[in-house]
């Protein structure tokens, strides 16, 4: 037993739709986290930075007794969990688009993968394309915007849904019936996906619930789960100023809200 944070972090507020189904499945396990803020979007950005980036907020949460980390961002995923990995001693859950899921259970045969450009170039993507392209259609597409809607917390404006118009009407009328969302900030956009999706049979596939599947499948078999009964703390970090690291706990809030 080991009643030490879960760290997790992110480039800044999209990680907490991980963070809010770690919180949910998971009552008895402290969490800490740190959204970047300051070096937001990493999705834009060449992996070296990225890692630089990555690198600095996995020490400050080491800093902290963090006892595993989520790397709840597919940008740094695809950049850094390799290194990360070789660099430090203790486990490391990462994310990747879920094109497994959704290609198992479309029913059209037509897939679409929303994510960032370095998710999209990164292996990890190009692996599971490999793999399972062979059985269904995969339509990518970058969600030109989405992280900058998610930041500046305009998810209920025209220019939302003008954004995910432009990401996933051509996935739409492709036949796809299963949209993955592969970069954390977007299920924040997801009330607005279901708007522009209306009536069609299609399913937003969110990988959190599979990233938490994975955090306690690794607490169980490093005996790093909290104690039954444990009274959990959450607490929330920055590399921007005390106004990003209020707005961090605002989404959280509304993150906790979200289906």
């Amino acid at each position: 037993m080991d009643n030490a944070p879960i760290g997790v972090l992110d480039s800044g507020l999209g990680g907490l739709t991980v963070w809010k189904e770690l919180r949910r499945a998971m009552p008895a396990e402290s969490l800490v986290y740190f959204g970047d803020g300051k070096n937001c979007p990493y999705g834009p950005k060449p992996a070296e930075e990225v890692i630089g980036y990555v690198d600095e907020a996995v020490r400050f949460l080491l800093d902290r007794r963090a006892k595993l980390i989520v790397v709840a961002c597919n940008a740094a995923t695809a950049a850094a969990i390799d290194h990360l990995r070789a660099t430090y001693d203790v486990p490391f859950v990462g994310m990747e688009p879920a094109v497994k899921p959704a290609a198992m259970t479309t029913r059209s045969g037509v897939v679409g993968i929303l994510a960032t450009r370095n998710t999209l170039n990164g292996h990890l993507f190009r692996e599971s394309v490999a793999r399972y392209g062979d059985r269904v259609r995969i339509l990518s597409a970058v969600g030109e915007g989405f992280v900058e809607i998610v930041e500046a917390n305009e998810e209920d404006t025209p220019g939302a849904e003008m954004a995910v118009r432009r990401a996933i009407e051509p996935m739409l009328a492709a036949g796809a019936d299963r949209i993955v969302l592969g970069c954390t900030h977007y299920p924040f956009l997801a009330p607005v996906m279901r708007q522009v999706i209306g009536d069609l049979d299609v399913e937003l596939v969110d990988p959190a619930p599979a990233v938490e599947r994975r955090v306690a499948h690794l607490l169980a078999e490093h005996g790093l789960e909290a104690e039954a009964g444990h009274r959990a703390e959450y607490a929330f970090f920055t590399a921007a100023d005390e106004a990003y690291r209020r707005k961090l706990e605002a989404k959280s809030r509304q993150a906790l809200t979200m289906i």
